[in-house]
């Protein structure tokens, strides 16, 4: 939670120094500014905003490119402005051509995104583990991610470009041709190469072995799932679970409402017995409120600690 007590280092300059100290590193997805807090206050040193989450929580639609550049980004500013770790942002194809994705990464550097993918599927893309998915042309797509990676250089070196391809389950796509994408990519100035949907380990292994820098990897759908020191001993230099997150709070709310609706309003106490006993219970201390208070003992006068005389509710407590 900013409030006043930000980092002095740029998230960019953290993110790579992250990157660099975990081998992998494990980024659990949010999708929202609350969920981002969560994730932060569980010790998740860097955090991922899911484009699926985005859609779905904005929008209430599937990941299928219904999404815009503005959407996306506000999104992305409201989580990293929420957080201390860095953020990194999925930016779907950048949202158009190369000039489109030269305004998508100094958007998202504005934001104080720390670093985004961009992805070579013919618009309007979708989820990368939902058959149906198109590819650009290769040399299309080396100079979109050019574009992105001479933003970033003007901008904000230290601002970490990913290059995702969707080649391999493309319609008429291959593994072969999703390797040489990504290593184009790569060439192209790209940090990381980032090869969507791998079947088996065997492919990501193939991916490890064949992919002549750091990689990308996304533990969802139709992927396999790997311990981190599997993802080590293949290569894996970064790794995302941008949906679990999601999963879980879908979940969780149809339990609540089904509960609410079966056994009727007084569910809501059961709960609200169970959400207090838990880590996370005290929601306005979580909220921000304690801080807000440390910050009136701080910056106004005496006399605005008045309105806690004699009130009913949460008391907010500034730290000692």
């Amino acid at each position: 939670m900013r409030l006043g007590q930000g980092e002095s280092a740029r998230p960019t300059t953290r993110l790579r120094a992250l990157i660099e100290s975990h081998r992998p590193l494990v980024v659990p997805g949010c999708f929202n500014a609350m969920s981002a807090r969560i994730l932060e206050n569980a010790g998740f040193p860097a955090l991922y905003m899911s484009g699926y989450g985005t859609s779905l929580n904005l929008l209430g639609l599937p990941d299928a490119g219904l999404t815009t550049l503005t959407e996306m980004a506000l999104n992305a500013k409201l989580i990293a402005s929420a957080v201390r770790a860095p953020l990194i942002a999925d930016a779907d194809t950048g949202f158009g051509n190369a000039i489109n994705v030269v305004r998508t990464v100094e958007e998202y550097i504005r934001g104080g995104v720390a670093g985004l993918h961009i992805e070579d599927q013919v618009a309007p893309k979708r989820c990368g583990h939902v058959a149906g998915r198109e590819v650009i042309a290769r040399e299309e797509a080396v100079l979109k991610i050019r574009a992105a990676a001479r933003t970033r250089d003007a901008l904000d070196p230290d601002f970490v470009v990913i290059a995702r391809t969707d080649a391999r389950g493309a319609h008429g796509g291959s593994l072969d041709e999703a390797i040489a994408r990504a290593n184009a990519f790569l060439e192209a100035g790209a940090d990381l190469a980032f090869v969507e949907g791998p079947k088996d380990v065997e492919e990501v292994a193939r991916i490890g072995r064949e992919v002549k820098g750091p990689v990308f990897y996304n533990m969802t759908g139709i992927s396999p799932r790997l311990s981190a020191e599997e993802m080590a001993a293949l290569g894996i230099r970064v790794c995302i679970l941008p949906g679990a997150a999601m999963r879980a709070t879908i979940m969780a709310i149809h339990d609540f409402a089904m509960a609410l609706k079966t056994d009727g309003p007084m569910a809501e106490a059961t709960y609200d017995a169970r959400f207090k006993a838990h880590p996370m219970g005290n929601l306005h201390g979580f909220a921000g409120f304690d801080r807000i208070r440390e910050m009136e003992t701080e910056f106004l006068p005496e006399e605005a600690a008045q309105k806690y005389e004699g009130g009913l509710g949460y008391a907010p407590k500034a730290a000692e």
